[in-house]
């Protein structure tokens, strides 16, 4: 497998790969909605909203539990032939380390990502790093923490999971708005704020992934606002080692290929991932990276056949 190629996920939630199994076969991982120790109904609805130039969720964890995505889910999901990434939530360190135990035993299972940030639910009264040793403490599992760009310091965040154990991150989650309804002038969603993904997010991506790379050697899968090829080639330039796709496969499912293409055009992989990373006073570019580091991105990423060899 080439170390320069750049592996394409989706952001959780954001696909269905069951219903979708084609989308889900065009990615090089597929990332699960957020699994938690016991089934969520989520929040009520409405829940989705679409505004200018994305999306307002407010789903609230909605998911089967752990044991029936174990027996009724994970099985299918294995079928499809690219590596699973498992999203898992909860609201104390007991739930993310009830999850990730179960999960450890599961070779279908690649990676674990931990959704630290959902925005939609009542945060656990635990630390992100505290979070991050509990899920360590129960899995060998490779950990990528999923981060909030509403923070102070983002990086602080980072070296602090790091700290505890997480083998990657994931940057960025959606951010809390607000829309109102042009006609009764309530809020569209039923709990009144969401999570916004879309265009408007990419700047608040690139930033944070261009901190936490610059400041950490742990692989970043970035994402936010993702539309094309030059998108995901700006989120690698600034250190990402892998770009999930998420709100674009909503309305176009032909989006991985698409973007695919697209970053392929847009600049050879050798140079977006080992001389195109370096922004104006930032010093050494976050992208360039010795060969030892490379095969640990890939062997943490758990990535799959779309990756050219």
């Amino acid at each position: 497998m080439s170390g320069h190629a750049v592996p394409l996920l989706n952001a959780s939630g954001c696909l269905d790969a069951l219903t979708a199994p084609e989308v889900a076969r065009s990615l090089d991982a597929f990332v699960t909605k957020t699994v938690t120790p016991l089934p969520r109904e989520g929040n009520p609805p409405p829940r989705i909203a679409e505004v200018e130039h994305g999306m307002l969720n407010s789903i609230g964890l909605q998911n089967p539990g752990v044991d029936a995505f174990l027996r009724d889910h994970l099985p299918r999901l294995e079928e499809l032939g690219v590596p699973v990434w498992v999203s898992v939530g909860g609201f104390s360190a007991a739930d993310f380390a009830v999850v990730c135990e179960r999960l450890d035993a599961c070779d279908a299972v690649a990676t674990v990502e931990l959704n630290l940030s959902c925005p939609n639910v009542e945060e656990a009264p635990d630390t992100a790093s505290e979070l991050v040793s509990a899920a360590r403490a129960a899995t060998t599992k490779p950990l990528y923490a999923k981060l909030s760009p509403a923070t102070p310091d983002v990086t602080e965040t980072a070296r602090a999971v790091a700290d505890a154990g997480a083998d990657g991150l994931s940057l960025v989650n959606t951010i809390r708005g607000l829309a109102l309804d042009p006609r009764t002038r309530r809020p569209c969603l039923a709990l009144g704020t969401g999570g916004y993904s879309g265009p408007a997010l990419r700047p608040v991506a690139l930033a944070c992934v261009h901190a936490c790379a610059s400041a950490l050697d742990l692989p970043i899968v970035g994402m936010g606002g993702v539309w094309s090829g030059r998108d995901a080639r700006d989120l690698v330039e600034v250190g990402a080692r892998a770009v999930a796709i998420g709100t674009v496969l909503f309305s176009d499912p032909g989006a991985p290929a698409r973007v695919r293409a697209g970053l392929n055009a847009e600049s050879p992989r050798e140079e977006a991932l080992e001389g195109g990373g370096q922004l104006a006073g930032a010093g050494e570019s976050p992208g360039r990276r010795d060969a030892s580091s490379d095969l640990r991105t890939q062997k943490t990423l758990q990535i799959g056949p779309n990756v050219p060899a």
